[in-house]
């Protein structure tokens, strides 16, 4: 099967990243250029009338002039685009609303116009540019990418414009024969509502594709999903592929199962070779059906490093790609290395301002640039982009793991304001994370959330688990000794007041199987019903967090 259209695209890609990155030395003056750009072009509209960027001549200016804002701020103007309103957050027409994960209620809606498509993708071609320029260094193939990310807009607003998950949102615009070229799966299979049968429908092209090189999912979680879709639906794949018809028992809108049953043919020979494989295995993983594997493409960072310990056991030794360090407001950097933490600053896509830990406390808080920033130390980061936000306080904590030419390569740790403290010990996400990729050969977790105790006198952490099928349930009260132990360790803070007794020893509640899941449909928006875009912390200081779940077991 030709690649050439692959091949060309990872061309112009790294040629890409190689002009992005023959311009890092230039890196105060790109940052200057996009701006004074975005100042002149924003300065017209309402927000920027409010904000008085006409009155900016300098990035002196512009951090003494205009205010630290969070989302709050900016939400009455992203209404008035919601609702119709032009050239209220940008000259340009808002095409599309990125809506955060998860969110419920008063959910974040971010203005997406052309201009926004053109920055965040020129810094995600500039990431895959990386990765392709490594790859093929290593003797790697190229090949078909499978993805199963729903496209299908999530609703309108008032005004009538389409509101989704950012990655919906920017494969919805995607040419129909970039698709065809590029992707195993056809356009009309990620029109699919159902999770379970889009799934099944992308994993059934998918397997139809030999030599498949690339995969890539939102979060390290929904990758696993889809393997335990391979996993479940194998036998009934099998037969599909040997028919080349979709099963009856997948249900799917009539006009979209005739349109991809038209895009299926009978494969005998495949479904052959799929059946021996099951037959020599007992299960389908990814790493027996498409050995050709080059690398995965899911995000990095935060909570990731949990989920990725269970990857070895699906995909063997495939490296795994970060992509971009993206939030539905903006893009932060692109991934420069296969097999590693760290995203070089997004420069073309945002200006950027960071915050020392001494100043996070402070109503007006100093503010470095980039060139700045200090390896191996944590800073808060403050974004300006063509969404409308202005030294938007978004609350990412991340480090810088590495400089290249003066120019910070940053991974994400976690979320300003997300964290656990039964005193003041202040325990973060990546804490918690941490500790749990140390204690996975101790007890195998399918996930898991730490939470407080119901006693205010007697504080202490509650360790909530939905474990494997293969867990050994004799090894709790090891596990959780080892959970106490692991957190001394990776936060001081905990280890003195564990000491002085101040915070008592944790406790470990085992969840029914699919009670996370039962978490994450709790905070969808109401008629949407794809929770795999939903991202749950792995901490929460919610005490009725785990009301009408089923606890099994506990010990203390």
């Amino acid at each position: 099967m030709s690649h050439v259209p692959v091949q060309l695209f990872a061309m112009v890609a790294q040629w890409q990243q190689r002009a992005f990155s023959s311009q890092l030395e230039k890196a105060g003056t790109i940052q200057s250029k996009f701006l004074k750009k975005l100042l002149n072009e924003q300065q017209g509209t309402a927000l920027g009338q409010a904000l008085k960027l006409d009155r900016i001549s300098s990035i002196e200016d512009f951090r003494q002039q205009v205010p630290r804002w969070t989302y709050d701020g900016y939400a009455p103007y992203f209404e008035r685009a919601a609702a119709g309103e032009a050239n209220v957050v940008s000259p340009w027409p808002v095409l599309s609303f990125n809506m955060s994960s998860g969110s419920t209620g008063s959910c974040k809606l971010i203005p997406i116009t052309k201009r926004v498509k053109q920055t965040r993708a020129y810094a995600n071609q500039v990431a895959m540019g990386y990765a392709f320029e490594e790859a093929s260094s290593q003797g790697r193939s190229l090949g078909k990418l499978l993805l199963t990310t729903s496209i299908a807009p999530l609703g309108k607003t008032e005004g009538g414009v389409p509101y989704g998950h950012v990655s919906g949102n920017q494969l919805r615009t995607t040419p129909s024969m970039v698709f065809k070229q590029l992707c195993a799966q056809p356009y009309d299979a990620l029109l699919v509502n159902s999770t379970a049968a889009r799934n099944y429908v992308c994993l059934l092209f998918g397997l139809l594709q030999q030599n498949l090189t690339n995969i890539a999912a939102n979060f390290p979680l929904i990758m696993l999903q889809l393997c335990a879709y391979l996993e479940k639906f194998g036998p009934a794949l099998i037969d599909d592929i040997g028919r080349g018809e979709i099963s009856q028992d997948i249900l799917l809108e009539p006009k979209l199962r005739q349109s991809l049953n038209q895009q299926l043919s009978p494969q005998p020979q495949r479904a052959k070779q799929l059946q021996a494989i099951l037959s020599a295995h007992g299960r389908l993983l990814p790493r027996y059906v498409w050995p050709t594997l080059t690398f995965l493409i899911t995000a990095r960072g935060g909570p990731s490093d949990f989920y990725f310990e269970r990857f070895h056991e699906y995909f063997g030794e495939t490296p795994i790609f970060g992509g971009t360090y993206a939030a539905s407001e903006a893009v932060f950097g692109s991934y420069c290395r296969l097999n590693a933490d760290g995203a070089i600053l997004a420069l073309k896509t945002n200006f950027f301002e960071f915050i020392a830990p001494d100043q996070w406390d402070k109503e007006i808080p100093k503010t470095l640039l980039p060139h700045e920033l200090q390896l191996g130390e944590y800073y808060r980061v403050l974004i300006t982009n063509y969404s409308g936000f202005c030294r938007y306080d978004i609350g990412d904590v991340l480090q810088v793991v590495d400089m290249r030419h003066g120019v910070p390569v940053i991974v994400f740790r976690y979320r300003q304001g997300g964290t656990l403290s039964a005193i003041s010990e202040k325990t973060t996400e990546y804490h918690v994370s941490q500790v749990m990729v140390a204690l996975q050969d101790k007890l195998p977790v399918e996930d898991f959330c730490v939470t407080l105790s119901e006693s205010l006198v007697d504080p202490y952490y509650v360790v909530n688990v939905e474990l494997t099928q293969a867990a050994n349930r004799s090894k709790l009260q090891h596990f959780l000794e080892g959970f106490d132990h692991q957190m001394r360790q990776a936060n001081a803070s905990y280890g003195l007041k564990r000491k002085k007794n101040d915070i008592t020893p944790p406790q470990l509640n085992v969840l029914a199987t699919g009670s996370f899941k039962q978490l994450r449909q709790r905070r969808l928006k109401p008629g949407t019903s794809d929770d795999a875009q939903v991202k749950l912390s792995h901490i929460s200081s919610d005490r009725t967090l785990l009301n009408g779940l089923t606890i099994i077991q506990q010990v203390r």
